[in-house]
């Protein structure tokens, strides 16, 4: 099944080691999900970035709480992006076992779309035990 809706996203910097070159920036992820999504999520991030223009990591772990398609629960979503010299790559996946309530048995990945400063997200996932 698809799932698809935008969101609002707020990045919150956190303090982080003094910075040593490759220390990462950690911040907090604060969302609003609308569409067939429709809920918050709350999460942290470690982004990394390198002398290279355009090249730069993270990884973050979210967890929403709302509906899908009508079914109420949570569940968490796993990120790890990479950018290398311009060119992003991105995987979003639920972690395993993770569903809760009518969400229990989730699985499934999203991808997000960025245009015009505004997040669309698509996500396709199952539901079973």
């Amino acid at each position: 099944m698809n799932a698809l809706g935008n969101f609002e996203v707020k990045l919150i910097p956190q303090p982080s080691e003094p910075d040593s070159g490759d220390t990462p920036a950690r911040m907090l992820l604060d969302k609003t999900f609308h569409g067939d999504l429709e809920g918050t999520s709350k999460g942290q991030m470690l982004a990394a970035s390198t002398d290279t223009k355009g090249s730069a990591g993270y990884v973050a772990i979210e967890r929403f709480t709302g509906t899908l398609h009508g079914r109420s629960g949570t569940f968490v979503l796993q990120h790890t992006g990479i950018m290398k010299r311009g060119t992003p790559e991105l995987s979003i996946i639920v972690v395993p076992d993770s569903g809760t309530g009518d969400l229990k048995g989730l699985a499934g990945n999203m991808t997000i779309d960025m245009a015009d400063g505004k997040h669309a997200y698509t996500f396709e996932y199952t539901l079973g035990v």
